[in-house]
């Protein structure tokens, strides 16, 4: 397939390092020269230089038997009309967008995308996306990474393993013995900064990262076997009145279980008008480096802090400040890969980078159908991704432990119906169910060839 990206920041770095990594013809398009060098020198990917909105730029980069095009500059102006353009002059059938613009995302101006005004496919809002993982943070305050599969009934956990972790140095494999009935299993190990995928006889130790795979009910279980309390969250504290912040502020407040919400915002206008748009949240104005207004927002009593201002350096030293003050969980957005090392260290509970949760998102709606969610791991070092069975699939009919999955590949779950399993090996692989899997980037492409399944849309 023939895909152009527009934009060679961060996200269109990672996804064209997904797509060319999976034999696709990618070309990448920015009027930064050197993003573009970068881009080809790193690469197997083509490289234009010039403004993506433009036609000749968009002719050399190959729009007219283009069938892919993924609009990801840092202007949502561009972006719009770089998919006008894409439609109105080479007919390209698949656009997709970054619009950070909440404006542009009001319900009330929705006909301003269809393919009779501005024709965008799928509008990709990195806002909304970083709130609804800032809202999974939290409802899983003991994990560093959370996300939902199988419709909320698998959930997907990161957790840091502690010296008072009761299960260390005891094999996975003995593990599953000793809580056979939790439906719940390890499917990475990050140690030493070094991603795996664990072998049955692994055993885990205290300054390890892991992800397991736990059904929905079984979440709490899953989390005090490996020495994690599960702890409400009533009382948040936001920094930064931001679109994100804002966001993740109404949604605390449209809750049924009563969550209460202070906001520090630095800006006077974006306090005041935070301020309007609340109802329940107490908006305080000023900068939240401060010690004295930290503690005019009763820190200490706080159950968790969620850090979101536009600078990376900022969410973390607030971050630190808060847990110095006495809160018990920190959550921060950070932008810059590089500084992930640095959340241990520091004793930051948990991280948000907005450009990884841009980069699932695109990565879920360019998949082919029959792929339903994908969820990039790390800094795209893992993929989780969950498909629907194909007839056609040669994993279809086989037991699970007949299927010839790389090592870097373990199956999470697998749906039937209703009903969400924990793989063994004896449970048998049918057409028209659901499997979740945890694959490392370098498998995806025979996890896709094992699915059937492909980057097309046709």
């Amino acid at each position: 397939m023939k895909v152009i990206i527009c934009g060679a920041g961060q996200v269109g770095w990672q996804i064209a390092r997904h797509l060319s990594g999976e034999r696709n013809d990618v070309t990448v398009v920015d009027h930064n020269p050197e993003l573009v060098r970068r881009a080809t020198d790193t690469l197997d990917v083509q490289g234009v230089t010039g403004f993506a909105s433009h036609p000749d730029v968009l002719e050399r980069a190959g729009a007219r038997d283009c069938d892919l095009l993924i609009a990801a500059t840092h202007s949502d102006e561009v972006n719009m009309m770089t998919c006008q353009v894409a439609h109105s002059v080479f007919n390209i059938t698949r656009k997709i967008a970054r619009v950070r613009n909440q404006s542009y995302m009001l319900p009330q101006y929705g006909d301003l995308y269809r393919r009779d005004h501005l024709p965008i496919d799928v509008i990709i809002s990195p806002e909304r996306e970083v709130a609804e993982a800032a809202l999974q943070r939290l409802a899983a305050p003991s994990t560093f990474d959370t996300e939902s599969f199988m419709g909320g009934k698998l959930q997907f956990l990161g957790i840091s393993l502690e010296d008072e972790c009761p299960v260390l140095n005891t094999p996975l494999r003995q593990l599953t013995e000793l809580f056979s009935t939790l439906r719940a299993i390890v499917v990475g190990v990050r140690r030493e900064g070094r991603l795996f995928a664990p072998e049955p006889g692994d055993q885990l130790f205290a300054g390890d990262q892991i992800y397991v795979f736990s059904h929905f009910e079984d979440v709490g279980r899953t989390l005090e076997i490996f020495g994690k309390a599960s702890k409400k969250q009533e009382r948040v504290v936001i920094i930064g009145g931001g679109n994100v912040g804002l966001a993740v502020a109404r949604a605390l407040e449209a809750r049924t279980d009563r969550v209460r919400a202070k906001m520090i915002e630095k800006n006077r206008d974006q306090a005041e008008r935070a301020a309007d748009e609340l109802e329940r949240t107490i908006v305080l104005h000023g900068d939240g480096m401060s010690a004295e207004l930290l503690e005019e927002a009763n820190i200490e009593r706080a159950d968790a802090v969620l850090v979101v201002t536009d600078d990376d350096k900022t969410n973390i030293l607030v971050a630190v400040r808060a847990k110095q003050a006495g809160c018990p969980m920190a959550i921060s957005l950070v932008n810059d890969p590089t500084l992930v090392g640095l959340m241990g260290p520091l004793d930051i509970d948990a991280y948000i980078n907005p450009r990884a949760t841009t980069v699932s998102s695109i990565l879920r709606h360019i998949r082919h159908g029959k792929v339903r969610a994908i969820y990039s791991v790390g800094d795209a070092e893992a993929e989780v991704i969950e498909a629907q069975v194909l007839g056609t699939s040669p994993i279809s009919g086989r037991l699970v432990r007949d299927i010839p999955f790389p090592e870097g590949v373990l199956v999470g779950a697998i749906q039937k119906g209703d009903r969400v399993e924990k793989p063994r090996g004896d449970l048998k692989v049918e057409e028209g169910d659901v499997i979740t899997l945890f694959a490392l980037s370098a498998d995806v492409p025979e996890v896709e060839r094992l699915l059937q399944v492909s980057i097309d849309f046709f």
